[in-house]
């Protein structure tokens, strides 16, 4: 902490220096969105180059002037809770003056680049992000707090907690993790009783695309038990960008990707192959929009695709076909294909990517 008080107090110093000298103060902060500033390591993912470039947030400028106010009233805010060791999500500092912020998102991007900007990670910030995932399976742990959490409770799924880095005596017998894209998909596993039909293993969801915490708690079940990741995705771009997320990090959060990124997930599925493979009806299958046309587009040209060349054969099959598919269309096969047989028999048969 006495780091994180150090940082702030510095970036203020730099501040009454230049009014000292009758300058107008600015704050320097990284391109953090250029993707000239990012760079693909295949162990890492995508991460921030040493030399990126940087925008200067001014006070005397009309179009920086507010948001400058905005991050100062901001680091106030952090270095008195760091200070009094306390903790606040994203939405209590938005709550705390909605008139002053604006909007939410507001708020997220600028505690970003503050996190960049003095190169500490927003946990160490005492900034706590609002959890939306969800974690079953055969993982037990304890909170920070000394709570005892056991996810084997089939029936329902545990929250993933929202301080990842205090967890700790984390066990499992696991032999596997499962990356559920949606809520939906992972409830309906939960209620076929998944967990009895394969190895034990420890099932995640986001709930779409990942928030902090579930990128983070899946880094640290890789870290604690080095057992293979696998997602299962919508075969469609929107999907593919989840999976891309959770395995080589995004290029907003390229300055953290060393705690976030888990560069050994495998595509299970919904893979583009299996829609022909399994016979699936044309009608049940959706066709692309404009946005989905350059989404996968953009997927293409990304540095990571280069070095996996069969996910670049399935995006191909995407692209030809101008076809989506939910990962609910299995069920036009029957109603429990996905946990009977199409997640077993790839399991055991070696069907990912």
């Amino acid at each position: 902490s006495s780091e994180v008080l150090e940082a702030i107090e510095n970036v203020i110093q730099g501040v009454l220096q230049s009014l000292a000298q009758n300058k107008a103060p600015v704050l320097t902060v990284a391109n953090r969105a250029d993707w000239r500033n990012i760079e693909f390591k295949d162990s890492v993912g995508l991460q921030m180059i040493p030399g990126c470039t940087t925008k200067q947030i001014r006070s005397d400028c009309p179009q920086s002037a507010r948001r400058f106010a905005l991050m100062l009233k901001i680091l106030s805010m952090i270095y008195k809770m760091v200070q009094s060791n306390t903790y606040a999500t994203k939405r209590d500092i938005y709550y705390s003056d909605t008139s002053l912020f604006g909007n939410q998102s507001v708020v997220d991007e600028i505690i970003n680049d503050i996190s960049c900007m003095l190169k500490i990670p927003r946990r160490s910030l005492h900034v706590l992000a609002t959890t939306k995932g969800f974690v079953a399976g055969n993982l037990s742990y304890t909170e920070e707090d000394g709570t005892k959490v056991n996810c084997s409770c089939s029936a329902t799924a545990v929250t993933v907690p929202s301080n990842v880095q205090g967890i700790k005596n984390l066990t499992s017998h696991a032999k596997f993790i499962l990356i559920v894209e949606k809520d939906a998909t992972f409830q309906r596993l939960l209620d076929d009783d998944f967990f009895t039909k394969v190895p034990p293993c420890i099932m995640i969801t986001g709930r779409g695309i990942p928030d902090l915490n579930t990128r983070l708690l899946v880094r640290k079940l890789w870290d604690s038990f080095q057992i293979p990741i696998f997602t299962l995705m919508d075969a469609d771009p929107h999907g593919v960008e989840i999976m891309c997320i959770y395995k080589y990090g995004s290029a907003s959060m390229s300055f953290e990707a060393h705690h976030l990124t888990a560069p050994s997930v495998k595509w299970l599925g919904l893979l583009p192959s299996d829609l022909k493979r399994l016979n699936i009806c044309k009608d049940a299958l959706i066709p692309f929009t404009k946005q989905d046309e350059n989404k996968l587009a953009s997927i293409q040209k990304r540095p990571y695709i280069a070095c996996q060349p069969l996910w670049k054969k399935e995006l191909e099959i995407m692209a030809a076909s101008k076809l989506k598919a939910e990962i609910q269309v299995l069920t036009s096969l029957s109603s429990d294909y996905l946990s009977r047989v199409y997640l077993p028999n790839k399991l055991q048969f070696g069907g990912w990517l």
